[in-house]
């Protein structure tokens, strides 16, 4: 079993959960505004219990939060994670771009010296 740190669980739940096209959705829906399960319910072809576990995975991840207002829970997007989900991608493309530059690097270094690329 591979011991993960606090910070790479957190992604893995992020990631997780921004992984389903319906999560995303229901994501964006909330980072607008502020909706009941039941508005977001709506805006889906399934039942009210398969919204609820979406947005649950969504809470678990703190892309969410939810509030309960009688017999209404409310969810509202948390732009802290999603800042978070953005630093960690910035920091993937940068890792990234600087092996496609070695690689550029090294292959240029090879045409230079005549080397046959197979």
């Amino acid at each position: 079993m591979v011991a993960r740190s606090a910070a790479e669980q957190r992604a893995n739940e992020v990631f997780h959960a921004l992984a389903d096209p319906t999560r995303r959705d229901i994501l964006q829906r909330c980072l607008r505004n502020e909706q009941s399960v039941s508005m977001i319910a709506s805006h889906y072809p399934m039942s009210f219990a398969a919204v609820q576990k979406h947005v649950a995975v969504l809470a678990r991840a703190d892309l969410v939060t939810k509030q309960r207002r009688g017999r209404e829970q409310w969810v509202r997007g948390d732009s802290p994670t999603i800042s978070f989900a953005l630093h960690l991608l910035e920091r993937l493309e940068v890792e990234w771009r600087g092996r496609l530059e070695r690689f550029d690097e090294v292959l240029q270094s090879q045409l230079e010296e005549g080397i046959p690329w197979a």
